[in-house]
């Protein structure tokens, strides 16, 4: 199974020609590659890709970039779709409702990870609880009242770089930030209005309806 590696963070970036935020804080850096070279393609000949896309191209594109910004494999992101495809409501919603209420992307749209890269390291080596109890699964499925913790150790670690300590850091309405023991609590389901415009679900619906 392939890994995104950081070295290759950057990269995806540019394929995609827009930021993806795979590197948190980094990206809203000077150090960013997009905001140095603009938001050409990888590679020596990346100035000269003008070639028109595709419908199938702009379509596996759109569906390449939701993939890539929530960290999953080509299986996982497959199942998700299948599985929005059986809930009531519109489908590209309930697609990234899926994506936007796993444990790792949570942790990371709370601000108590700086990216959804570091969100998995900490699930991984068992520094999240999930209403009380250690968890160790990055795509777990949370529901409304659900609560995450950082164990102690982590939070002395981030406690004072945290996003949740920047005077214009912002949660969204479906999450109740607890700042002093840096927990969040799901309160209700995110809407399409809370979720990145970055994507576009309807591409992706267009992608798997060919």
């Amino acid at each position: 199974m392939s890994r995104i590696t950081q070295n290759s963070k950057c990269r995806l970036c540019r394929t995609e020609g827009t930021k993806l935020y795979l590197k948190g804080s980094r990206c809203l850096s000077a150090k960013c590659p997009i905001e140095k070279k603009g938001a050409v393609r990888p590679g020596m000949h990346g100035l000269k890709r003008t070639k028109k896309p595709t419908d199938y191209g702009i379509q596996l594109r759109a569906k390449q970039k939701a993939k890539r910004i929530y960290g999953v494999q080509e299986t996982q992101f497959n199942n998700y779709y299948k599985k929005a495809k059986l809930l009531k409501g519109k489908l590209g919603e309930n697609l990234l409702i899926l994506l936007e209420t796993r444990l790792d992307s949570v942790l990371y749209t709370s601000g108590l990870a700086d990216s959804r890269s570091q969100s998995k390291q900490f699930i991984s080596h068992g520094h999240v609880l999930v209403n009380g109890s250690p968890l160790s699964i990055s795509s777990y499925a949370l529901k409304i009242n659900d609560e995450i913790t950082l164990d102690k150790s982590t939070i002395d670690q981030i406690k004072d770089t945290s996003k949740i300590k920047e005077k214009d850091f912002r949660l969204p309405g479906w999450l109740l930030l607890n700042k002093p023991n840096f927990s969040v609590k799901l309160t209700n389901l995110p809407t399409r209005e809370d979720i990145t415009p970055e994507i576009d679900e309807n591409l992706i619906i267009e992608y798997y309806s060919r």
